[in-house]
């Protein structure tokens, strides 16, 4: 996500709490959000991919594995 985009839902976060924002801006807020989580659900679904758990005896089990279904 653009730097633009960030600033601009803090601009629109800030606007809501102060005045209100009209239906063309709701729109827009909900639509940026919706972008931000999108990437953020990817970005952290990359993460627990690459994550590894090291048990005390040794083993390694990679995050992933542990929720295939069988």
């Amino acid at each position: 996500m653009t730097k633009e985009k960030l600033e601009r839902i803090n601009t629109l976060a800030k606007k809501k709490k102060t005045e209100g924002l009209n239906e063309r801006e709701l729109a827009e807020q909900r639509a940026l959000y919706a972008e931000y989580l999108a990437e953020i659900r990817l970005s952290f679904g990359s993460m627990l991919e690459n994550t590894v758990i090291k048990r005390p005896d040794g083993t390694v089990e990679r995050v992933k594995d542990r929720f295939k279904k069988d």
